[in-house]
């Protein structure tokens, strides 16, 4: 679990600033689910391919993900911090003036659109078109950043986007095993086999396979950066290699993935939901094919007792064989336009 200051210990100002923050995150909880997923799909069917559901074995703790890349896949990276990022950190978090979201600087990526009409208030997340300048910037490489606007304690600008990762993976490795106590001071100080095994760890600690892609690596890499800093962070990713909305918070670790439900489940779900099966269908179905019925389905994840800090801060050693994550909860979600219901338990993954 990502540590962080409980609301219960911070001041009054602190605590709305965290309620603000957690009310603009569930917003950009809907869209990252509209766009990761249920535009994914949109693309496919544009393109007349069949859509390449996630199999479910690959949503259980250790799975291994076929790497095979789908360019119809919305990928991204974004980056929602709580507290603004101090310029300490520009070293690991690279965000210069270069690739702020000014116009002058739009102007240089080519697939940014109509940035001759672009209003600089768009870049606040309470603006109206907001998401619509978010959107068009997810296609450019690297992360977006989201944070508190320097000048104002509870306002929340995309301030940056070309938002590179440089933190080394052995660091990021090496500050987790720290915190859980599997070292003293060093990576390597119980040799170099022991620091492997870590770093193999490492990626199983935020649900991706080892040796991931670019953007993976530095989502998780990222994750574990924003620990050190004051205030909560959330990150969304979306892999063209997973079609996961991968989702890192201070809680620990979420994947949001697409569906098939045949017709049976659907009326067991409209049950469990107490609602008619006319109702489940336009509020959680995303699409139809056939007799199936396409849906969105949400597995969160627990830390086991190895990934949690040691009893006593004790050191101890590594058990490479252990699992550290396991399924906790699994949900199918409304459709990310749906405000009055509910996720509706639904287990999947092991049956």
């Amino acid at each position: 679990m990502i540590s962080y200051t409980h609301r219960e210990c911070l001041s009054r100002e602190e605590r709305l600033r965290r309620s603000y923050y957690e009310v603009l995150r569930d917003e950009l909880d809907q869209f990252a689910l509209a766009y990761a997923l249920v535009g994914s799909y949109d693309n496919f069917i544009r393109l007349r391919e069949p859509y390449p559901f996630v199999e479910l074995r690959e949503l259980k703790p250790r799975a291994r993900i076929p790497s095979v890349e789908f360019d119809a896949q919305n990928t991204f990276l974004i980056i929602f911090s709580e507290d603004f990022i101090d310029k300490n950190h520009k070293k690991y978090i690279r965000y210069f003036d270069a690739n702020k979201t000014t116009k002058e600087n739009l102007l240089r990526h080519k697939s940014f659109p109509d940035v001759e009409n672009f209003n600089r208030n768009l870049k606040f997340f309470e603006t109206q078109g907001f998401f619509s300048f978010l959107g068009s910037l997810l296609p450019i490489d690297y992360a977006l950043l989201i944070q508190r606007n320097q000048q104002c304690k509870v306002r929340y600008a995309l301030t940056h986007f070309h938002v590179r990762i440089d933190w080394p993976i052995a660091d990021a490795s090496e500050a987790l095993a720290k915190d859980l106590r599997y070292i003293s001071k060093d990576l390597y100080e119980k040799g170099d086999k022991y620091a492997e095994d870590f770093q193999k760890k490492f990626f199983e600690y935020y649900g991706v396979p080892v040796l991931s892609g670019g953007r993976r690596t530095a989502a998780i890499v990222a994750a574990q950066y924003f620990r050190q800093l004051p205030g909560i962070a959330t990150i969304y990713l979306s892999s063209s290699e997973a079609r996961t909305l991968l989702r890192i918070d201070e809680i620990g670790v979420s994947k949001s993935v697409l569906v098939k439900l045949p017709v049976d489940e659907i009326k067991k779900l409209a049950e469990t939901a107490g609602i008619t099966q006319n109702s489940f269908t336009k509020n959680y179905v995303v699409a139809r094919e056939r007799k199936k019925f396409v849906c969105m389905l949400n597995v969160k994840y627990d830390y086991t007792s190895h990934a949690l800090p040691s009893e006593g801060g004790r050191l101890r050693e590594l058990k490479p064989d252990t699992n550290w994550l396991t399924v906790s909860q699994e949900l199918i979600l409304p459709r990310p336009s749906v405000s009055f219901h509910p996720p509706i338990s639904y287990k999947m993954v092991y049956v």
